[in-house]
C-alpha cells in the first residue's frame, strides 16, 4: 500500500466557481462518481491531507472509507517515514489544496508560528491552530491576486495621486511618508528598517480609519474611476477597472484601498507560481489555482470579507516588505530526481514543510520515473489521463484523480494522451 488513490473533501464557500465551472467541482466528481454537482452551488476548494476539518479517505488497497489521517496515525513512520515523524509529528507537514475563484478572497495574512502559538491560545474561536500559515500559490488558469506592498515609489505616487486615499491618510502623514522614504534602500538596513515603520503608519492609519468614513470615501473612489479613469491608469491601466469590478462583489468596502492601492495586482500565466511568506498581505482575485500551506487554518483579514477582522493584530504583525511583482514569483527549478519524456518543474519555497512538482507530458506514450522520495506525497493530475505505475502494478489516473505515495516508492508516470499534467506535493527533510 505504498501507493494508493484518495477520495478528498470539498468546501462550498461562497467565493467559489459555481457549479461545472469549478475545477474543484469537476476534479471531486471524476474522483467520487456519487457526488453530483449543484449547478447552483459554489465550489471553492478540495482539500487533500490529513487535516481533520476535510478529512481525506482511502478509495483503493485494504483500508479502503478510512481517512487517511487515521491510516497514518496507525503507523506514522510507515507512511510518513522516521526523519517526518521526528520533525513534525504524526501528521502530514502540509496541506494540498486546488481552489476555484469567482469572487475575491478576503485580504489576508497569517501568523508565524511564535504568534500563532500566542493568537490560539488567546483566541482559540478565531485562531483554531497554533501553526503557522506560509503557503504557496501556482496558477493552473491564468490567475489574478494582490501579493505584498507596492513599491515605496509606487505607493508614495498612488497616495499622491488618488485624492480620497490623501483623505483618508492625512496631508500630513502622506506628506511624511512621501519625503522619508527611501525607495532603494538596502534590505535590512537602517533606510529599510524607517521605510517599513513608515509603511506600517500609512497602513494602520487606513485599517483603524472609521467604517462611515470608508465607506464615503470608496463611494467617492469608485465614482472617480468612471469620471476620471486617468487619475487611476496614470497608476496602472488596469485600475479603474479592478476598482469597479471589486467594488461590486463588496460594495465601498476598505478593500479597495488596502488591495487596490496599496498592494501588488499580481498576474500569474499558467505555470507561473508565487511564495506567500508568513505576515505577508495578500487576496486570490480569480482563477484556478493549486495551493499548498503548512498544516494550518490561521488567518488574520483585512478587508472583502463579512469575517472578523483582528486590525490591532495585522497592523502589529505584517512584515511591510515591498518587493515589486517580478520579485513575488517563484522560480521555476529543474528536479534532479525526474527522468523520462516529460517536462518536470520544482517549485521549492523557502521552508521545511513542503515542495511542489509539476509534471507536463506534451504526447501519449510517454515516460517519466521518478526516484523514491524520503517522505510522502500527495498528487493530483489536472488535466489529461494516464497511469502510475509502482513495483509492476499499475493504476489508473484520469484528470481529477488523487493518489497518497509513501515514502520509499520508485513511481514511473505514463501518459495515455497530450497535455497529461500532474502535481505532486511532498516532504523531505
Amino acid at each position: 500500500m505504498s501507493v494508493f488513490r484518495i477520495n478528498c473533501g470539498y468546501q462550498n464557500y461562497d467565493w467559489g466557481k459555481v457549479g461545472s465551472s469549478s475545477a474543484v467541482a469537476q476534479f471531486a466528481s471524476t474522483s467520487d462518481p456519487s457526488i453530483t454537482i449543484d449547478e447552483k452551488k459554489p465550489y471553492a476548494e478540495l482539500w487533500m491531507g490529513t487535516h481533520p476539518s476535510v478529512p481525506s479517505t482511502v478509495v483503493s488497497g485494504g483500508k479502503s472509507g478510512q481517512t487517511l489521517r487515521d491510516l497514518v496515525t496507525e503507523d506514522p513512520s510507515k507512511h510518513l517515514h522516521a526523519s517526518i515523524v521526528k520533525k513534525f509529528g504524526a501528521q502530514l507537514p502540509f496541506l494540498f489544496k486546488v481552489l476555484s475563484i469567482e469572487k475575491v478572497l478576503s485580504i489576508q495574512a497569517h501568523p508565524d508560528k511564535q504568534l500563532a502559538k500566542q493568537l490560539h491560545t488567546n483566541d482559540p474561536k478565531n485562531y483554531p491552530d497554533d501553526n503557522h500559515k506560509p503557503e504557496m500559490a501556482i496558477a493552473v488558469t491564468s490567475f489574478e491576486g494582490f501579493c505584498g506592498f507596492k513599491p515605496l515609489s509606487e505607493l508614495a505616487k498612488t497616495l499622491k495621486t488618488v485624492p480620497e486615499l490623501t483623505s483618508v491618510i492625512g496631508d500630513l502623514l502622506v506628506e511624511e511618508f512621501c519625503n522619508g522614504i527611501t525607495p532603494d534602500a538596502t534590505a535590512g538596513s537602517q533606510e529599510d528598517v524607517e521605510n517599513r515603520k513608515l509603511l506600517q503608519k500609512v497602513f494602520g492609519k487606513l485599517m483603524n480609519t472609521d467604517d462611515a468614513t470608508i465607506n464615503a470615501r470608496a463611494a467617492e473612489l469608485v465614482e472617480r474611476t468612471k469620471s476620471q479613469p486617468e487619475v487611476f491608469t496614470a497608476i496602472s491601466p488596469k485600475l479603474p477597472e479592478l476598482i469597479q469590478r471589486l467594488n461590486k462583489q463588496f460594495p465601498n468596502d476598505i478593500g479597495l484601498f488596502c488591495g487596490c492601492l496599496l498592494l501588488n495586482h499580481v498576474i500569474l500565466a499558467p505555470g507561473e507560481a508565487m511564495f506567500l511568506q508568513a505576515k505577508d498581505p495578500h487576496a486570490y482575485i480569480n482563477g484556478d489555482i493549486i495551493e499548498c500551506m503548512a498544516a494550518s487554518d490561521n488567518v488574520v483579514r483585512a478587508g472583502f470579507t463579512p469575517k472578523f477582522k483582528d486590525v490591532k493584530n495585522l497592523v502589529d504583525m505584517l512584515t511591510y516588505s515591498y518587493d515589486s511583482v517580478e520579485k513575488q514569483k517563484m522560480p521555476l527549478l529543474p528536479f534532479a530526481k525526474s527522468s523520462g519524456d516529460a517536462k518536470s518543474v520544482l517549485y521549492d519555497p523557502p521552508i521545511e514543510e513542503f515542495a511542489v512538482l509539476q509534471t507536463l507530458f506534451t504526447e501519449a506514450n510517454q515516460l517519466q520515473h521518478f526516484d523514491k522520495f524520503n517522505g510522502p506525497s500527495i498528487l493530483i493530475a489536472t488535466k489529461g489521463s494516464g497511469s502510475i505505475v509502482v513495483q509492476g502494478s499499475k493504476q489508473e489516473v484520469k484528470k481529477g484523480y488523487v493518489y497518497f505515495i509513501g515514502p520509499g516508492a520508485e513511481v514511473d508516470l505514463h501518459s495515455s494522451e497530450p497535455e497529461f499534467t500532474t502535481y505532486r506535493a511532498f516532504v523531505e527533510v
